[in-house]
């Protein structure tokens, strides 16, 4: 069973263009998500009970228009395949219009936050969301390749304020921090993140880019050079003016 929920975009989700930001459209699919568990009653605080948390895996967010301030906005997520412990759920954003904003494909995995581990996902939870058709998408692999020669260019010890209730870094403040790398008047189109461990309290992490005419890899590394989370930016193609 899909779940649905209207807002209309507020001056705090937007960018210095006044259309939602990035992280505003992310923040809207993850609340959908969450919104959805609540609904059904394995929310936070049942995942918390029971010893276990979504984690997400990877995001690809796909932007046809981002919607500008006080646009009316309907925001749509479903689940649609449970596989040994992961789980793939679709996202949508529509105007008022029921036209398509942006939409997402993601991958979680079930972990026992008591060992730190994947755990199966049970049949029960297939049941109770009800699994919906798969959005017809061109899906990316999970997996971004790390370009080679990537440049370093930043630093950031993860504050009190990006840490949330798993007790790590935001899936959003990522995004957050790899955004910061693009050049100037770069348009997305599309947003890939693939998430390889968790960045905690106090954790260093250090920004490699690499950019090329039609994409932006940006790879957010501990000291060691090991990736917290890389992350893609496709760049919108400009129209053709003949």
């Amino acid at each position: 069973m899909a779940y649905s929920f209207d807002s209309r975009i507020r001056y705090s989700e937007v960018d210095a263009a006044c259309r939602l930001s990035l992280t505003g459209l992310t923040n809207y699919f993850q609340d959908c998500s969450v919104f959805h568990s609540q609904s059904h009653d394995v929310g936070i605080r049942f995942l918390a009970d029971n010893h276990i948390a979504w984690v997400l895996s990877s995001w690809q967010i796909c932007i046809n228009k981002l919607p500008l301030l006080n646009e009316q906005v309907k925001i749509s997520t479903w689940a649609y395949g449970m596989k040994a412990f992961y789980g793939y759920r679709n996202f949508k954003m529509e105007d008022a219009g029921g036209n398509l904003l942006a939409y997402a494909n993601s991958v979680w995995v079930l972990v026992n936050t008591q060992i730190g581990r994947p755990v199966k996902v049970p049949q029960e939870f297939a049941d109770t969301y009800g699994l919906e058709p798969q959005l017809e998408m061109d899906c990316a692999k999970r997996k971004i390749q790390i370009p080679d020669d990537m440049k370093q260019n930043g630093e950031i010890v993860v504050p009190q304020f990006f840490i949330d209730s798993n007790q790590h870094m935001n899936n959003e403040k990522y995004i957050m921090l790899a955004q910061q790398q693009l050049p100037a008047g770069f348009e997305i189109s599309e947003l890939r993140v693939e998430y390889r461990k968790e960045a905690k309290l106090g954790d260093t992490i250090i920004s490699f880019v690499k950019a090329a005419d039609e994409q932006v890899t940006v790879v957010l590394a501990d000291e060691d050079k090991r990736p917290y989370a890389v992350v893609a930016f496709l760049r919108k193609p400009v129209p053709d003016k003949n």
